[in-house]
């Protein structure tokens, strides 16, 4: 009886550690997705302690087609820099799994930029990760609840982001 007792006893400790660790990992990501947050906050009234200056006003002498041209450069220059987070619709399970690191479309932010990769080259990587071959902790963490075939689906839909980017662009 002393025997089961203990064997119960020691099934539940090492329940409780495997439990208690997933649970950090959980933690972990999150505190990295609030400090990735906090980091990119926008100051409402103030930039850097000192009130932002008005624009200036001036005349100019160019004519107005210049400055039409002008504002569409400055225009398509804001629009690369922003990004286009929404030219097209990611799957559940990237969004899940690797957009918080990678970028909704991936175009990376912790994490490497993952648009424009083949296919193969996600699948090979995810499975390094996920064998412990490429050493990542995080990737590591993420990969080892993912079975074969998801990890197949999303080095599928991984390597279609610049076609749709494209296609989504013209």
């Amino acid at each position: 009886m002393k025997h089961i007792v203990a064997a119960v006893t020691i099934a539940l400790a090492v329940w409780a550690t495997i439990y208690m660790a997933q649970l950090d990992q959980e933690v972990h990501k999150l505190d990295t997705i609030a400090k990735l947050i906090q980091s990119t906050a926008m100051e409402d009234t103030k930039l850097g302690g000192v009130a932002p200056k008005k624009p200036v006003v001036t005349q100019t002498t160019q004519s107005p087609k210049k400055q039409d041209n002008e504002m569409e450069e400055k225009l398509r220059a804001l629009k690369e820099k922003a990004g286009n987070l929404a030219a097209f619709k990611v799957s559940p399970l990237y969004k899940k799994n690797c957009a918080s690191c990678h970028g909704n479309i991936g175009e990376g932010i912790i994490g490497p930029k993952l648009i424009g990769q083949p296919k193969e080259k996600v699948l090979k990587d995810l499975k390094e990760f996920k064998a412990g071959v490429r050493k990542n902790y995080v990737m590591y963490g993420l990969l080892g609840k993912l079975d074969e075939a998801q990890l197949e689906e999303l080095a599928t839909e991984i390597g279609t982001f610049q076609s749709k980017l494209d296609a989504a662009t013209k």
